[in-house]
Parts: structure tokens; sequence; C-alpha cells
């Protein structure tokens, strides 16, 4: 439960509260302000039916404000249902999709790892729907990640997933920009497929 959910129960048992006192009889009051103090003035009725009108008008001011508060949280915090849709919506899209590598770089070359931690939580943000928070996502890279295969941890809210991410060379080959050569030769830009699959849990 984050910060402003945790305020806006405080401020709906507050609420509560007010509306308890404003239901308590004049003549209970009275009892105990008498038995605090003897020599006390007798309130009068229009005391009381001032109280209780101020009272339940900050109730309602509490709880309106609560509610506000609900909303707002919830549009900047993921919870399960959104975060496993997206989490899903992400992998589908990111199954089967193909992407280039670095010129300069070997086959065993990790670098790539990083830049796909951004690329899923991006993915993951895209496929939350409207109501789902823009940002609060977390691709987390395994530590025993390697060239051709990383796992991830998905995070957001209360919730985990593992997003399994495996890299291979391209089927269709190697890219060759037109008109770019180096010394030896066509300078080919190499070209990966990714296959993606996602549990639930953390790595």
């Amino acid at each position: 439960m984050d910060a402003l959910t945790q305020m806006s129960v405080l401020g709906l048992i507050l609420s509560a509260v007010l509306l308890a006192m404003a239901c308590i009889k004049a003549d209970r009051v009275r009892a105990w302000r008498a038995g605090v103090n003897p020599s006390a003035e007798e309130l009068p009725d229009a005391f009381f039916t001032a109280a209780r009108v101020a009272l339940v008008a900050l109730a309602g001011v509490g709880i309106y404000v609560c509610v506000q508060g609900f909303g707002v949280s919830d549009d900047t915090t993921w919870d399960d249902a959104e975060l496993t849709t997206a989490v899903q919506g992400a992998t589908d899209a990111l199954d089967g999709s193909s992407g280039f590598g670095d010129i300069y770089a070997e086959d065993n070359d990790t670098g790539w790892i990083d830049e796909y931690a951004t690329k899923i939580e991006q993915e993951v943000v895209e496929h939350g729907g409207g109501d789902a928070p823009q940002d609060g996502v977390n691709a987390t890279p395994a530590a025993s990640n390697t060239a051709s295969e990383a796992r991830y941890t998905v995070t957001g809210g209360d919730s985990a997933f593992c997003m399994q991410v495996t890299r291979t060379r391209s089927k269709d080959g190697d890219y060759e920009p037109p008109g770019i050569a180096g010394g030896q030769g066509t300078v080919t830009v190499p070209s990966y497929d990714f296959r993606v699959t996602t549990e639930e849990g953390g790595c």
C-alpha cells in the first residue's frame, strides 16, 4: 500500500470518527461536562446543533478528499490485474521480434542486455491501457545473464514477473547498408531474433 493510499484510509477513519461524534446525544455531553466541571455553564441546544453541522461538514469534506486520493493513487500505481495484462501484452509484442546489434560487437557481447531492459519497460507501459500508470515499471536484469540468454525481473506495484529473452542470429542474415564499406569489404550490421517468455514471480 503506497503512502497516498495509507493517508486516504486514515482520512476515512477520521471522517468516521467525526460522524460518530456528531451522533452523540446532547444529554450525554452535558452529563460528562457536569462530572468533569460541575460549576460549568450549561450549553444551549443551539451549540449542539451548530457542532453537529460542523462535524458532518468536516466529515463530508474528508470523505470527498479521500475518494479523490484513492483515484490519484490508482492512476499512479500498478495493480495486479493491470500489470499482468501489460506484461502479457509486452511479451506477445516482443516474442518473435528482431533487431540490429552493434556493428563492431562480437556475438558474445552482453551490451544489449541493459538496452533491452529499457525496451521491456517501454513495452509494458505501452500495453498497460488508458487507466494504467505511465511509469513505475522496472525490468531488472539477472546477474547470471549471457550474450544469448537474459532474464529480467519485471516489477510494478506489488507484482513481479520473470521474463526470459533468448537472442539468436537472424536466419534471414545480416543487414548490409548500401554504400558503406569497411577496410576489407562490405560492412554488415548483425541482425538478431528474440524469443520471449514470461512466468509469474521474480527470476
